[in-house]
């Protein structure tokens, strides 16, 4: 093998170990998993969850370290699972009479994974109520 294959694979198999921790610990919380690695022409989410009335799309982020969350997601790949997590809600009338909820998970060596509800409000998104401000993501203070 190339070492930039090997480095794809090794990088492969963390996301998808972080992604595993994410989901185990959003169980912990009283979570559902609805789906992981959605995937769409439009867009993708690695986490779709549902907790009562709140319907959650999920990034999972692996770093090495614990940091900042709102300098990890750029507004394209914001956009990227806004776009998947519509596409996905398109089929399924009964995602409607939910409330969408964008969040972001960190997970690094050694810590709990870190969970920050309501990470962004996009624009665009159609589940938002009328004259809700979209934003970029919010800081580690909402974490929990």
């Amino acid at each position: 093998m190339k070492p930039n294959r090997q480095s794809r694979v090794a990088a492969e198999r963390a996301g998808r170990f972080g992604e595993t921790l994410a989901a185990l610990s959003l169980q912990w919380k009283g979570y559902v998993i609805l789906q992981r690695r959605v995937k769409s022409p439009r867009g993708e989410v690695d986490l779709i969850a549902r907790r009562g009335k709140i319907l959650a799309f999920i990034e999972v982020k692996s770093r090495k370290s614990l940091q900042d969350p709102a300098t990890i997601l750029t507004p394209s790949q914001m956009q990227r699972i806004v776009n998947g997590a519509t596409g996905w809600a398109s089929s399924k009338a009964w995602a409607s009479a939910c409330q969408w909820r964008y969040d972001l998970i960190v997970v690094a060596p050694w810590r709990w994974p870190l969970h920050v509800r309501d990470a962004w409000r996009p624009q665009n998104d159609p589940a938002l109520e009328r004259g809700a401000k979209g934003g970029n993501v919010a800081h580690a203070r909402t974490r929990q």
